[in-house]
């Protein structure tokens, strides 16, 4: 099968472009010039990758024109919810009118793919207790930029598909983590500064905001496997939850990474890293993608941190 994917070069696209490959298909990638291509370095020269903005409505159109695929994995995004607060606008611009090119673009190709969406658990926002765990008929309170964003792409993609009939399938990924993280993110933050940390490349301080949130988190190479098997196996214009099933509290995480390395380290709050609003608990129901897949979390949670730190500590030495 041909495959195309967005935010190739990414956190999550890099993962899933190995997969793919791993699995004998064809992968190509929207890759626009100035993008890092770091994640990919190993598998660059088995990929095709196709250059293009999602902002620039004539390099998409010439990607459907001059190519075919089977299916669409809509990845890129400006998927870090801090910078939606500083950067509302540019988050909705990527996000929202991004993903409108991308669709129109495939809709006016005469193109049929199968394509998968990425949107996003942040979408159900302000959960009740007795709401949990969260299932996909949970109503949507956003409590953030991104999440609006990423909401508005989410309807869009059942809008299109409704419309135009076009082969959307709408996952809403909970929390994911694992080697090539951003370090913006918590767990790659809080990862990286134990290697610094180690290294002696920052004092004996780890720096946190918020660590009383709940958080459900899936490794990344599970994440992406369940990309897969949604666009094989999903009802198009469904939309299905992906996640762990289970939760923990951002200070326990911490309290794993910190027990993982043998230097004695500090925890100190950061004003700065606290947001205006914050999510107090996610915790997914997958029971919907696993009937449809036979989805189910494989890699534990200890697993995937040691290999997040194993990754920070290569990088930083």
């Amino acid at each position: 099968m041909k495959a195309f994917i967005t935010g190739i070069t990414g956190f999550a696209g890099s993962h899933l472009a190995e997969l793919l490959l791993k699995e004998g298909h064809e992968v190509y990638g929207l890759y626009r010039w100035r993008s890092p291509k770091d994640h990919i370095k190993d598998i660059e020269h088995k990929v095709h990758l196709l250059e293009g903005d999602l902002l620039d409505v004539h390099s998409l159109n010439n990607i459907f024109k001059d190519h075919q695929f089977d299916w669409v994995f809509h990845l890129a995004a400006q998927s870090f919810v801090p910078t939606s607060w500083i950067s509302p606008t540019s988050t909705f611009e990527v996000n929202v009118v991004g993903s409108n090119n991308l669709f129109e673009a495939i809709r006016k190709s005469g193109q049929t793919p199968v394509i998968q969406i990425a949107c996003s658990s942040e979408e159900y926002g302000l959960v009740k207790p007795e709401e949990t765990p969260i299932t996909e008929k949970n109503e949507l309170r956003p409590l953030s930029p991104y999440a609006v964003s990423k909401m508005a792409m989410d309807y869009m993609g059942y809008q299109y598909h409704q419309s135009y009939g076009l082969k959307i399938i709408r996952t809403r990924g909970f929390n994911h983590t694992g080697p090539r993280r951003g370090d913006v993110f918590v767990t790659s933050n809080f990862a990286k500064q134990v290697a610094m940390i180690e290294v002696g490349k920052q004092k004996p301080v780890l720096f946190v905001g918020n660590t009383d949130s709940q958080r459900d988190f899936t490794d990344v190479r599970d994440m992406v496997r369940g990309y897969y098997l949604a666009v094989q196996e999903c009802e198009q214009g469904e939309v299905y939850n992906i996640a762990s099933g289970t939760t923990i509290y951002i200070r326990d995480m911490l309290k794993m990474l910190i027990d993982m390395s043998k230097v004695k380290i500090e925890v100190k709050q950061d004003p700065k890293r606290m947001r205006p609003s914050d999510v107090e608990v996610l915790l997914g129901d997958y029971s919907k993608f696993n009937k449809a897949t036979g989805w189910k979390p494989e890699i534990p949670f200890t697993k995937t941190m040691e290999d997040l730190l194993n990754y920070w500590r290569e990088k930083v030495k």
